[in-house]
């Protein structure tokens, strides 16, 4: 009898659960009033006063649902109260999928699966908009409640649809190392490109949040980056990122160059202090100085070389992990797993949304976790009176 129907009525199941909730919703309001609509008692505890009708999408179909109304308003169904949970778990992970890289397409393909009719992919960006204000919160949290004796910056970029047409904008990011060897994520923010103004603003802004303490900062060796740098934190050593010197430096070598001169040249950052840093790197240039394909490679070195020995005015159990921007590189590399799905962003809001919340899961982590660092953190007494020099 029952697939008859269904067979012969497509909307026999929705008519039928409209109908079953409509009831309950009845009900809740006689349960809640102390009487059937229309029956006198003197034990009433109020009046109804019509209906409020509202939608519900289920996997059913889009219901309508007349929910009842009380005079003194104190009717609240327990109905919608499910749904409403069940909307918001549902948000939820639509929006952790966003986080996590998943493509709007898949994301609204669940959101079909799950509620039984499509989302657009305005209608995606518009649920994972509600992190917004949380995202923002954190981004503009004020960090004058601890000091950062070590900072580590670094930009990466992404590709963002822009007035029709695909723009790459970089991405500023700022970790801190607290006191006692806690990392921090200061700020994740876009720019257009990386400049000494984009640079300028960006640190501007974490000083304007309370930014204090930074004594050292290692990054890559752009040149507005490090104008900036001695702009705004003037009093901060700058540490030029050995990795990416060690890089570089195989740009000005050639076919000719012998692979243990470059083998050599990673030692110099296993010295036992900063005297004897100059000491082994004047060993090395008198090997390879005059080696035939070595020359020009020796030459760079020697001329920019001392812009990576800032590290050794740092304790010795912290230079491994601070001659470098390996850790920034590490988180830079999560940010590209989940955005390699995304391949072109919208708009630049839905970029930014994705990074600062990836941002958000990460200095959680940080802060919740074992410290980076052990042991005094900040310069050794003798360099405190150090400076940058530009």
């Amino acid at each position: 009898m029952i697939a008859s129907y269904l067979a012969d009525d497509p909307d026999f199941a929705k008519d039928l659960v409209e109908r079953a909730l409509n009831a309950v919703l009845e009900g809740e309001m006689t349960e809640l009033l102390g009487c059937e609509k229309g029956e006198r008692s003197t034990s009433r505890r109020g009046y109804r006063s019509g209906h409020d009708t509202q939608q519900q999408t289920m996997k059913v179909g889009t219901l309508e649902l007349r929910l009842p109304q009380d005079r003194d308003g104190h009717f609240s169904t327990r109905v919608f109260e499910r749904y409403r949970r069940t909307e918001k778990a549902l948000v939820s992970i639509l929006a952790e999928m966003y986080v996590n890289g998943t493509s709007t397409r898949k994301v609204g393909k669940l959101a079909e699966d799950l509620c039984g009719h499509a989302y657009s992919h305005t209608s995606i960006s518009n649920m994972v908009a509600e992190l917004d204000e949380a995202l923002l919160a954190f981004a503009s949290r004020r960090l004058d409640d601890t000091s950062n004796p070590y900072a580590l910056l670094d930009a990466r970029y992404e590709k963002v649809r822009e007035a029709g047409a695909v723009r790459t904008r970089a991405v500023q990011i700022a970790v801190g190392i607290d006191e006692v060897g806690r990392r921090h994520l200061l700020a994740v923010e876009l720019a257009d490109r990386e400049s000494e103004n984009t640079w300028t603003t960006f640190l501007s802004g974490l000083k304007a949040r309370g930014l204090k303490g930074v004594e050292y900062v290692a990054s890559d060796s752009h040149e507005g980056l490090k104008h900036a740098i001695a702009k705004v934190l003037p009093m901060a050593l700058w540490q030029r990122c050995a990795v990416h010197f060690l890089r570089n430096a195989y740009d000005h070598a050639s076919h000719q160059t012998d692979p243990a001169c470059l083998a050599d040249l990673k030692r110099m950052w296993n010295c036992t202090d900063m005297a004897h840093a100059p000491h082994e790197l004047d060993i090395w240039i008198r090997r390879w100085g005059e080696e035939p394909g070595c020359e020009k490679l020796v030459t760079w070195v020697e001329d920019n070389i001392e812009e990576t020995f800032s590290v050794y005015r740092l304790p010795r159990a912290h230079r491994v992990r601070m001659k470098s921007t390996n850790m920034l590189e590490r988180y830079n590399e999560e940010i590209r797993r989940r955005t390699r799905v995304m391949r072109i962003f919208p708009n630049e809001a839905s970029c930014l949304r994705l990074i600062r919340a990836l941002a958000v899961e990460t200095h959680d982590q940080w802060v919740s976790g074992k410290r980076y660092l052990t042991g005094s953190i900040g310069l050794e007494k003798e360099t405190m009176k150090l400076k940058q020099v530009a």
